[in-house]
C-alpha cells in the first residue's frame, strides 16, 4: 500500500516531477562545472513560479509539458502535498546555495547544490523522492504525538 496525503486532495503528474527534477539535475550540474551562479537564478526562480502555483511561467514546467507530449507519455498521478513540500525544500536548498554563494561561501555552496543534485538525481532517474519521504515521516511523527496528547489530556 503506498502513503496517502492527509492534506490535500490534489493529485499531479509523477512523470512531470520527474521531468522537472531532470532539469534541476542539469542545472546543477552545470553550476557545480562552471560555477556561474546565473545557474541558481535559473533555478530559484522556477521554484518560487511554481511555489505560487504560476507553472505557466515556469520554465521547467513548459519543457516537461512538451517533452511528456511528444513522448506521448502516460500520466502517472500521485499525492501533490509530498511533492509540494519536496518544492519548498528544494527551494530553500537552491536559495541557501545562492546565499552562500553571494557570500564568498563557494566550496560549501557547492556541498548544498551537491545535495540538491543528489535529491533532484533520484527523483529524476528512480522516481524516489526524498523530500516525500521526509513529509510522510514527519506526519507519521505528528500523528503519533497528537495520539498520546489526545490519551494523556483529553
Amino acid at each position: 500500500m503506498s502513503p496517502s496525503c492527509p492534506i490535500s486532495a490534489r493529485r499531479i503528474d509523477s512523470n512531470m516531477a520527474r521531468m522537472i527534477s531532470f532539469q534541476v539535475v542539469f542545472f546543477t550540474v552545470l553550476f557545480l562545472f562552471t560555477q556561474w551562479s546565473l545557474f541558481l537564478f535559473i533555478i530559484l526562480f522556477d521554484f518560487i513560479v511554481r511555489a505560487f502555483r504560476r507553472s505557466e511561467f515556469s520554465l521547467f514546467s513548459l519543457t516537461g509539458k512538451w517533452l511528456l507530449s511528444t513522448l506521448d507519455a502516460t500520466p502517472h498521478y500521485t499525492d501533490e502535498a509530498p511533492k509540494r513540500f519536496a518544492l519548498y525544500l528544494g527551494l530553500g536548498t537552491v536559495l541557501s546555495a545562492l546565499l552562500l554563494y553571494s557570500l564568498g561561501f563557494v566550496k560549501t555552496s557547492m556541498g548544498v547544490a551537491s545535495i540538491l543534485f543528489f535529491c533532484a538525481f533520484l527523483e529524476a532517474a528512480f522516481d524516489f523522492c526524498i523530500g516525500c519521504r521526509i513529509y510522510y515521516a514527519l506526519n507519521l511523527v505528528k500523528g503519533k504525538a497528537k495520539i498520546t496528547y489526545d490519551r494523556y489530556f483529553n
